[in-house]
C-alpha cells in the first residue's frame, strides 16, 4: 500500500475511534452507552454507505471528477480516480492524435488504399486517392461489397487467395481503363485486410518505350553486323598470318555480338505476347534433343544424365519451351568445370504437375545473388561469364518463357558445390504421354 494510502487508512481509523470513544463517554453521562454507541456505529454506516453511494453514481455517470478535499480514507479514492481520469483524459488524447496522424497520413499517399474486411469483403475505409484511382467515394461506397464496387476488375479469385494472392501487376482501373494498376492485398490481421493500388502507367510506358528501343537497335544491328561477319569469313588466316589472332578474335566477337542481338531479340518478341500457341508438347524427344545437344556443347568433357520419370507430356510452345530448357542445360555445362556433371530430371508432382529440373557440379551461385539472377545482363562473375561466351539473358528468356506458361522457376545453389534450377508447371499444363519413337531408354534411367 502507498505512504500517503496507509497515512490517510491510518487517519480514517484513528477519526472513527475517536467518534466511538466520544460516544463511550456520552452515553456514559447519560445512562445509555449501548444505544448512544448503537446510533452512533448505524451513523457511520450510512455516512460510509452514502460515500460509496456518490462514488458508484460518479463512475456510472462518467463525470469529470472533482479532486477532493480532506484527509481521509474516501477522500483519498476520490483523488486516485481523479488522478486517473486525468491520465486517461491525456491518453486518450493522445491515441486521437495519433489516429488523427495516422488517417492524415493514409489519406494523403498517392496509393489508393482500402481497408476491407476478410469474411464480408466489404469496404471498411478508404483514402482520398481511392476515389481517383479506383472510383471509390465517401459515403456512399462505405459497407459495400469491394468486389461489387470494383468491377470489372477480376477480384473474387483474387480475394479468395487470401494470404497466397498474387500481386496484379497491371490491371485497368475502374475509372479509366487506360489508367493501369498495380494491385497488393495484405493481410494484417485475422479480421481484416489492406488493398492498396498504385498507378504505374507511367512506368508501363516507360518499359514499353524500353523494350521498343531495345527491340528497333536489336534489329538494326543485325544487317551491319551480317555484313562484317561475312567479310570477316571471306578472310582467310592463313593468307595473312601476322593477322591470324586478330582475325580470329574479330570473328570471335562478331559472333558474340550476334548471339547478344539474337537474345535480345527474343527476349523483346517475349514481351510483347501475352500468350504463346499452345500444342501438346512431347517430352520424349524433348529430352532426346536436349541431350544430344548438351553432349555436342560439353564435348565429353562433362558427365551428362536425363531422367524421365514423369511419363507424360506438356502443353505449351515446343519452340519456347525448347529455347528455355536449353538454356538452362548450356549454363549448367558452360559453369561447370571439365569433369563435372550435369544431369537433368523430368518428374511429376505430388500436387499434379511436372518439374524439369537441371543440377550441377559446378561453381555455385552465392546466395546474395540468386534473386537477381533472372535480371538481363546481370552477372556474378563479369569476367567468368565473358571468358565463357554467355550474353547475360539467358535466364531472363527463360523466366519470361515460363510466365507465358504459367510457371515458375526456382533456384538453389551452393558455393563450391553446384546449382539447381528447377521448371515447375502446374496441373493444368501436364497432358498425357503420346508414345514416340525418341523416347529416352526406360524411364528414370540415366542415359550418358
Amino acid at each position: 500500500m502507498p505512504p500517503d494510502l496507509r497515512a490517510a487508512w491510518r487517519r480514517t481509523l484513528v477519526v472513527l475511534a475517536a467518534l466511538l470513544c466520544a460516544a463511550a463517554l456520552l452515553g456514559l453521562a447519560v445512562g445509555q452507552v449501548g444505544w448512544v454507541l448503537a446510533i452512533t456505529a448505524l451513523g457511520v454506516l450510512v455516512w460510509h454507505y452514502w460515500r460509496l453511494r456518490r462514488v458508484l453514481l460518479g463512475l456510472t455517470a462518467r463525470r469529470r471528477w472533482e479532486p477532493a478535499r480532506g484527509t481521509g480514507a474516501w477522500n483519498e479514492l476520490d483523488h486516485l480516480l481523479h488522478r486517473s481520469q486525468v491520465e486517461m483524459r491525456a491518453r486518450k488524447r493522445r491515441l486521437l492524435d495519433m489516429l488523427r496522424a495516422y488517417r492524415a497520413a493514409a489519406a494523403a499517399l498517392p496509393d489508393a488504399v482500402v481497408v476491407v474486411e476478410r469474411n464480408t469483403q466489404r469496404t471498411i475505409w478508404f483514402n482520398r486517392a481511392a476515389t481517383d484511382l479506383l472510383g471509390l467515394h465517401h459515403p456512399r461506397d462505405l459497407g459495400a461489397p469491394v468486389v461489387e464496387r470494383l468491377q470489372p476488375l477480376p477480384l473474387a479469385r483474387w480475394l479468395a487467395a487470401g494470404r497466397n494472392a498474387e500481386p496484379m501487376l497491371d490491371a485497368p482501373s475502374p475509372v479509366d481503363e487506360r489508367m493501369r494498376l498495380n494491385l497488393r492485398l495484405i493481410p494484417y490481421s485475422e479480421d481484416y485486410w489492406l488493398l492498396v493500388a498504385r498507378d504505374v502507367s507511367k512506368l508501363l510506358r516507360l518499359e514499353q518505350m524500353r523494350r521498343d528501343f531495345v527491340a528497333n537497335v536489336s534489329h538494326e544491328l543485325r544487317t551491319p553486323l551480317t555484313v562484317v561477319h561475312g567479310y570477316l569469313d571471306m578472310l582467310d588466316p592463313a593468307d595473312y598470318p601476322p593477322w591470324q589472332p586478330m582475325l580470329a578474335e574479330m570473328q570471335k566477337q562478331s559472333q558474340r555480338m550476334t548471339r547478344l542481338v539474337e537474345d535480345l531479340l527474343a527476349l523483346s518478341r517475349l514481351e510483347a505476347r501475352d500468350s504463346l500457341p499452345e500444342e501438346n508438347v512431347a517430352m520424349a524427344p524433348m529430352l532426346a534433343t536436349l541431350r544430344r545437344e548438351a553432349e555436342a556443347y560439353s564435348q565429353g568433357r562433362h558427365a551428362i544424365e536425363v531422367h524421365d520419370q514423369a511419363g507424360c507430356d506438356l502443353l505449351g510452345s515446343t519452340q519456347e519451351l525448347h529455347s528455355a530448357f536449353s538454356n538452362l542445360v548450356t549454363n549448367a555445362i558452360r559453369y561447370t568445370p571439365a569433369g563435372g556433371r550435369v544431369r537433368v530430371d523430368f518428374a511429376r508432382t505430388p500436387e499434379g504437375g511436372a518439374v524439369l529440373s537441371v543440377r550441377d557440379t559446378g561453381y555455385g551461385i552465392p546466395e546474395a545473388h540468386i534473386p537477381r539472377l533472372t535480371e538481363r545482363f546481370y552477372r556474378v562473375s563479369s569476367s567468368r561469364s565473358r571468358e565463357s561466351g554467355g550474353t547475360g539473358l539467358g535466364l531472363s528468356i527463360v523466366k519470361h518463357v515460363l510466365g507465358l506458361h504459367q510457371a515458375r522457376l526456382s533456384i538453389e545453389s551452393e558455393v563450391g558445390t553446384g546449382s539447381v534450377f528447377t521448371c515447375h508447371f502446374g496441373q493444368d499444363r501436364v497432358q498425357p504421354r503420346q508414345e514416340d519413337p525418341l523416347a529416352l531408354p526406360a524411364a528414370g534411367q540415366p542415359t550418358c
